[in-house]
């Protein structure tokens, strides 16, 4: 994992008041376009309908895709080429912080779409193997195969013959995926999914653990911490890991599918396989950073969270057990163009950190844009205080001119 050239190894408090260290990178144009893009996000109607009306201006081949680019890509995407995204993969390493590239074009539900999918996360693999602000890459399963076959294997419905066929291409595919990042002694994650389908995602991902983790960590699942179920999951994972001998590497996330979660449940008359708010939520992640500090020997943890709260309660575990700032097993991550003031203090406090950077074509990752835009607004006061670090550090700059 890519360490931050300062502070290494230093036992401090860490605060996140200091928005000098977050924006030191940015101009004040950029610090506006920021604030506006937040502030835009606050809406969730507002989203929705511009969401759906790029999508559509982009269909009929309206000129809107400078639009785009010049503002909600750039904050959240690393660029559409690789020339492009190597700049901000540069600008991240100077202040430390590891780029994790994402390739996020839908696999398009066809074959031929989730072949390109998967060369595109092999390249991505390749480049880690050889670029030291690349510590890692990343892969979602819904990207290389069909969602209903997911489910169905989820189920246990049993598959016709074509749908045996696609699941074994779904295998080697993975398959290849994880043996080059073996060879490039590359750390795969597997992001998660919808609770519908991820089961046989777990299954996936413990195979693939089981059979590439038994000298280092090459593969990493991801746990939702808002499932009711993800405590007692990791606790069993801890168990096979040690039983089984091999290295347990795990992300942890709140979880990004909240309302579909509930209004499936709800729509088919189950429990709500998720907390019932975010409360419950934080006490599950913070749970499973206090489980994780007795099993370090056979565990690896990637903290993916934008909670300062939980950051600080991370920091605060390992320097009660005397653990250095950047020691190897742990490590921070969010996503590019988010919270910031977390990331880069991190860094510079000594820890390793990572930030999520997507790229593609703009057009095509549209769709994710519109669904990370749509999630960050269920996720209460998360737009509210990226703003107000935004406007601190815009009081700041106006105060020392």
């Amino acid at each position: 994992m890519l360490k931050s050239t300062e502070n290494s190894g230093s036992q401090v408090s860490i605060h996140f008041e200091d928005t000098s260290i977050a924006f030191k990178h940015k101009s004040d144009r950029d610090l506006l376009l920021s604030y506006l893009i937040f502030l835009l996000t606050k809406h969730p109607f507002l989203v929705k309908f511009l969401s759906r009306a790029a999508k559509l201006s982009l269909s009929v081949g309206l000129p809107v895709k400078p639009l785009i680019k010049a503002t909600v890509f750039r904050q959240f995407c690393g660029g559409e080429t690789r020339r492009e995204y190597q700049k901000v993969v540069k600008q991240l390493g100077r202040a430390g912080i590891g780029a994790i590239l994402d390739y996020s074009v839908e696999g398009g539900g066809h074959e031929a779409g989730f072949e390109e999918t998967k060369n595109a996360v092999l390249q991505t693999v390749q480049q880690a193997g050889s670029d030291e602000n690349i510590p890692c890459a990343c892969m979602k399963m819904t990207g290389i195969v069909a969602e209903f076959l997911l489910e169905k294997k989820t189920a246990g419905e049993i598959l016709s013959k074509k749908d045996e066929l696609a699941w074994k291409r779904l295998e080697q595919r993975l398959t290849d995926i994880c043996q080059l990042a073996a060879e490039r002694d590359t750390p795969i994650y597997i992001d998660a999914e919808e609770s519908w389908i991820q089961g046989v995602v777990d299954e996936l991902a413990e195979e693939m653990m089981l059979t590439f983790n038994k000298k280092r960590a090459i593969v990493f699942t991801t746990l939702q911490m808002y499932r009711t179920d993800r405590v007692d999951y990791f606790k069993g994972l801890v168990q096979k890991a040690r039983r089984e001998n091999f290295m347990l590497v795990v992300k942890i996330v709140r979880g990004a599918y909240m309302e579909q979660e509930r209004e499936r449940a709800r729509q088919r008359g189950f429990p709500s396989p998720i907390h019932p708010d975010k409360a419950a939520s934080d006490r599950a992640f913070d749970e499973i950073l206090c489980l994780y500090m007795n099993h370090m020997d056979v565990v690896e943890i990637c903290v993916g969270t934008h909670n300062e709260t939980s950051c600080r309660l991370l920091t605060n575990l390992m320097t009660a057990r005397g653990i250095p700032n950047d020691h190897p097993h742990i490590c921070f991550s969010q996503l590019y163009g988010m919270s910031d003031h977390i990331s880069y203090k991190l860094a510079d406090a000594g820890y390793n950190v990572t930030k999520y950077l997507p790229f593609g074509p703009v057009a095509s990752t549209l769709p994710y844009l519109a669904r990370r835009a749509e999630e960050n607004t269920a996720i209460a006061g998360q737009m509210s205080k990226e703003l107000e670090i935004i406007v601190r550090e815009q009081r700041r700059r106006r105060a020392v001119v």
